[in-house]
């Protein structure tokens, strides 16, 4: 066979086996969607209760899918700090490395509120991190991609108390 015909046909081969891929990991928030049942609207029973079992539980950050506020078919793999229950879900606050404090003010404009929690082993580079205290959201324990990290019991009851304020608990 011609060297350049079949040069042809394997980057043909290499595009359908790349546009199959792609249209495959396009579904996947769909199937999230029909699952998810919302954000958490009520009280937290917020407690420390971690344990190196490899389940998510109460103090550890694990990583795992957040669907956007703005549209729960679409989100992103982030850390979330888990604080609770609700049924079979884990209730868990997203993470960011993005310094909010600088425009601290015009988050709470927005009614965003986000907490200081340092660094750890949940990100590799270790970059400073901030917890949002203002949007508690459902996670589905096997959708946990891998635990994180401990979070230390000083800075889960900071939290604690940050949570509490915002939400008049």
């Amino acid at each position: 066979m011609d060297p350049v015909l079949l040069a042809v046909l394997a980057a043909a081969a290499v595009g359908v086996g790349w546009a199959t891929s792609r249209r495959r990991r396009a579904h996947k928030p769909a199937a999230r969607r029909s699952t998810y049942p919302g954000d958490f609207e009520g009280r937290v029973d917020v407690v420390y209760s971690p344990a190196a079992d490899g389940e998510a539980d109460p103090g550890e950050i694990v990583w795992t899918w957040v669907p956007f506020e703005e549209d729960h078919a679409r989100g992103k793999d982030r850390p979330v700090l888990v604080i609770g229950h609700d049924g079979r879900w884990l209730l868990a606050l997203q993470l960011t490395s993005k310094d909010h404090d600088h425009d601290a003010a015009e988050e709470a404009r927005w009614g965003r509120y986000w907490l200081d929690i340092g660094s750890g082993a949940w990100d590799r580079q270790r970059r400073p991190s901030e917890v949002r205290l203002d949007r508690i959201v459902r996670v589905d324990p096997a959708s946990v991609r891998r635990e994180g990290a401990i979070l230390d019991r000083a800075t889960f009851d900071r939290v604690a108390r940050s949570l509490s304020d915002v939400h008049h608990w």
